[in-house]
């Protein structure tokens, strides 16, 4: 494959998977950081700082690295998952890399320029209600309110967000795990790992800790989407040098994937996590079919409509729907039993 260019976000990424000298250097920042995430926690349990609860369950899937360790796919099929089983629910975000900074719901005809590429990703995937707040604590207040109805609330990233209170923690590590075990900035980590959580999905090496841990794997969806919503099936597209570009936080893993199904790339770009294509040039040597993520698509057919977006699966051991499910029971009789905070 034709070299791709490296995002600055990609070489921190490579530092992080060792004890280098750029680590060690870092070291003594890292630990002032321990410190005040530290702190942080001390004032939530002392109750100087407050959690929110909200009337139904919220189930918060998140992560303990900076970066994208897959947290989006892995909400789509939760929801999915808790539809089929007869919940209702709804999902609530930040938005990160929106332009806006208020409380609003997601339209399947939203600009993800206001409400961001991975939201707007998730409302059109599947259909349920998802609202997009600074504080997600405001997102899901405003959510509960718009649609009664919904019984079970599925936070996209949040994992540090102690200001929504949560009944299941679901914590997603890609194939780094959890690096060099520093915490930022001389490794990946936001805080201390192991911590407790509910469920541990992994891609890679099984991380340490004492949650239930379940494998869970990454895949290409079988066939591209276009713009209008129509489909071409990959297998069509292998006898064509093809432009891949990709804003995520791990694009070489999307370019490789694209190469596991016999695409030929004649170039790839890797641009920043959540980057807005407004100053990208896109490459149009012998008129070379473009081809996307499904999130990046959310930006990209505002400019380029012809663009192919490959859907990201995530297949997940069955166990953890079972753990899931048991969970949210437990949580249900917790709320009968006891008032809310």
């Amino acid at each position: 494959m034709p070299s791709a260019a490296a995002s600055p976000s990609s070489r921190l990424q490579s530092a992080w998977k060792r004890r280098g000298l750029l680590a060690w250097m870092l070291w003594p920042l890292s630990c002032l950081y321990r410190a005040l995430v530290a702190l942080r926690h001390t004032l939530y349990r002392a109750g100087v700082l407050r959690s929110e609860r909200m009337q139904v369950p919220v189930i918060v899937v998140g992560n303990v690295i900076a970066g994208g360790a897959g947290k989006t796919p892995v909400t789509q099929a939760i929801v999915r998952h808790l539809a089929v089983q007869g919940w209702h629910p709804g999902v609530v975000s930040r938005g990160y890399g929106r332009s806006t900074d208020d409380c609003r719901e997601v339209q399947t005809d939203s600009s993800a320029f206001e409400v961001g590429d991975e939201p707007l990703l998730i409302a059109r995937s599947t259909g349920v209600p998802v609202f997009v707040a600074r504080q997600r604590a405001d997102a899901a207040r405003a959510l509960l309110a718009q649609h009664p109805g919904v019984d079970v609330i599925v936070c996209d990233d949040g994992l540090q967000h102690l200001a929504l209170a949560r009944d299941v923690e679901v914590c997603v590590f890609n194939d780094d795990g959890v690096g060099n075990g520093f915490l930022l900035p001389a490794g990946p980590l936001r805080e201390p790992w192991p911590r407790p959580v509910d469920c541990i999905l992994y891609a890679g090496a099984r991380p340490s800790g004492c949650a239930p841990s379940f494998a869970l794997r990454r895949s290409l969806g079988t066939d591209a989407v276009r713009a209008d919503g129509s489909t071409v099936p990959l297998a069509r597209l292998r006898d064509q040098p093809l432009h891949a570009v990709a804003a995520i936080a791990r694009p070489q893993e999307f370019f490789a994937m694209l190469q596991a199904q016999g695409l030929t790339l004649h170039s790839a770009t890797a641009l920043p996590d959540h980057y807005d294509f407004d100053s990208w040039q896109r490459n149009e040597i012998h008129g070379t079919p473009l081809i996307c993520t499904e999130k990046d698509a959310a930006k990209l057919w505002q400019r380029h409509p012809d663009a192919l977006a490959v859907p990201l699966r995530v297949d997940i051991d069955s166990a953890f729907f079972t753990r899931l499910d048991g969970a949210l029971q437990a949580a249900g009789r917790r709320s009968l039993s006891s008032p809310s905070d």
